[in-house]
């Protein structure tokens, strides 16, 4: 029984570590982008343009996976695609072994 209960508090502080990391990145891009949205306001005339937010999104879209691996959130392949798929399979695995009763 011990290594159930070892499995379980390994599986559970390596979620926390999951989620504890995905918190640190949001963390450190707050703070990176704020200060480089800050400085370009500050030492330009013309605040609204493209290139000044290239890193934000890009930065972001890696933060919007990072969640997405975190909280288990896809949109394209969530549970219930998943669920389709493995029935899908099992479908045709079973007409195949029907062809052989």
């Amino acid at each position: 029984m011990m290594g159930v209960e070892q499995n379980k508090l390994e599986r559970a502080k390596k979620r926390v570590d999951e989620i504890k990391g995905f918190y640190v990145h949001l963390s450190i891009y707050i703070v990176i982008n704020a200060f480089v949205l800050v400085n370009i306001y500050l030492n330009t005339d013309r605040f609204w343009q493209w290139p000044h937010f290239v890193t934000l999104f890009g930065w972001g879209i890696g933060l919007a996976l990072h969640a997405s691996k975190t909280f288990g959130f896809n949109p394209l392949f969530g549970k219930k695609w998943e669920e389709r798929q493995i029935q899908k399979y099992i479908d045709e695995d079973k007409k195949k072994m029907d062809k052989f009763k």
